[in-house]
């Protein structure tokens, strides 16, 4: 069994204030709480990102396949740009945003470049532009089959270079082994990486979209330079995402909720499987949200779909960055109220193998010695056959832990009101 991550403890959750007072400490999950101020007002300022990609402190994640460069599973390695000028020219941002849409050439690729921020408890020897200081963060992509033949073999190139230092892009289903800081760096730029990978067409008249906004949006640029060579004016068909407000692609999110339910007596706590699992392991229901849907509404109509449990109560908890692709977990916990309501039925959605009231003592059991990835086993003093859990790092972990907890379960909290 490794050893699990530790989720993030930034320090104003160590604050104390009248909300957390009342409501007690937030809790922070992992891939949240990133060590990096994103700085996204600074993102079409080039003259500061010029000096920001050529700096010498500053730490590029390279991706390849997504799959990150790591010196081990649980340390991310950076390179520097003498590392990857070849496949990044030094005058990369000399232009501003409008003369690259505007002198848009689609026979012309540009390497996927991300700015994801400055760490601003690195000062000593970063970058200092006007009131902000800190060592600059770049996600590239190093993917040896994207892009014109020249940048191909200058990602294979530089892929071939890390490699010989004994470097690996970690190939893994999900990466959930980096410390928590690497691990929220690790989400952002994944998650841009993969959403410019897979928005490359405009998706109103489908013509080829620039990156732009370093690497936080896309455009659908008016002109292309590539048609004078076939005989024909370069301006672009009109599109309507260059005429109104949403003139830009955004990168995509899409909001799930995930919940901990509790019985009506508060002494049982609802999981469910799903095929995929490993034996004997639960975990909290989860699902999308859908258009024109509030998230108790979505909590409410997940459970029922499911388990055909009826909820009442719902108390949004915590959530959790999850770069699989987009995910926004908003975990919840949520209560029935009626014994009547408490009846599991799998008949509607299909989704779970198997959905169980498991009582409190039997889930404390399992937090302790049973938790695991889904592709690891659990500690040493799990005895086969019990319920098996996710571990810390999983938003479920932290729901379940905080539904069983006398905060939620003991006491009439009205007087407090």
């Amino acid at each position: 069994m490794s050893t699990q991550p530790q989720v993030p403890a930034p320090a104003h959750t160590q604050l104390e204030s009248m909300l957390s007072r009342r409501f007690g400490k937030e809790t922070v999950n992992y891939f949240s709480s990133s060590p990096l101020n994103r700085l996204s007002f600074l993102r079409t300022e080039h003259p500061f990102l010029s000096q920001a990609l050529k700096h010498p402190s500053t730490r590029f994640v390279l991706l390849n396949q997504l799959a990150p460069l790591t010196r081990s599973p649980s340390e991310l390695a950076y390179a520097q740009y003498k590392d990857v000028e070849k496949l990044v020219p030094a005058d990369f941002f000399d232009r501003s945003e409008e003369e690259m849409i505007q002198n848009y050439d689609s026979r012309k690729t540009q390497p996927q470049l991300i700015f994801l921020g400055l760490d601003e408890e690195k000062k000593e020897g970063g970058l200092t532009w006007k009131i902000y200081s800190g060592t600059p963060y770049f996600a590239l992509e190093v993917t040896p089959s994207r892009g014109s033949a020249e940048q191909q073999a200058h990602a294979k190139e530089v892929v071939e270079i890390m490699e010989g230092r004994g470097l690996t892009f970690l190939q893994t289903r999900m990466v959930m082994t980096l410390p928590a800081d690497e691990a929220a760096i690790y989400a952002q730029a994944r998650a841009l990486m993969d959403w410019n990978t897979r928005n490359t067409f405009c998706g109103t008249c489908g013509h080829t979209t620039l990156s732009v906004n370093a690497g936080a949006k896309r455009a659908c640029p008016p002109r292309d330079a590539a048609l004078l060579e076939k005989g024909q004016s370069p301006e672009r068909p009109p599109c309507s995402t260059r005429t109104t407000i949403s003139n830009l692609s955004f990168p995509r999110t899409d909001p799930t909720i995930i919940v901990a339910v509790l019985s009506c007596d508060g002494k049982r706590i609802l999981l469910g499987r799903q095929k995929r699992f490993p034996p004997h392991w639960y975990s909290t229901l989860a699902g999308f949200i859908e258009p024109a849907e509030s998230v108790e509404d979505a909590v409410r109509r997940e459970v029922w779909e499911e388990a055909g449990v009826i909820l009442s109560r719902v108390i949004i908890h915590s959530s959790q960055p999850w770069p699989y692709p987009a995910n926004l977990m908003i975990g919840a916990i949520a209560q029935v109220s009626d014994p009547a309501h408490e009846t599991i039925s799998l008949k509607h959605d299909p989704e779970l193998e198997d959905a169980r009231w498991f009582e409190i003592p039997e889930v404390e059991e399992a937090l302790r010695v049973g938790t695991s990835s889904l592709g690891e086993a659990p500690g040493p003093h799990y005895k086969e056959g019990n319920l098996r859990l996710p571990p810390p790092t999983a938003i479920a972990n932290q729901l379940i832990q905080a539904a069983i907890s006398s905060e939620y379960v003991a006491g009439d909290k009205s007087s407090k009101m």
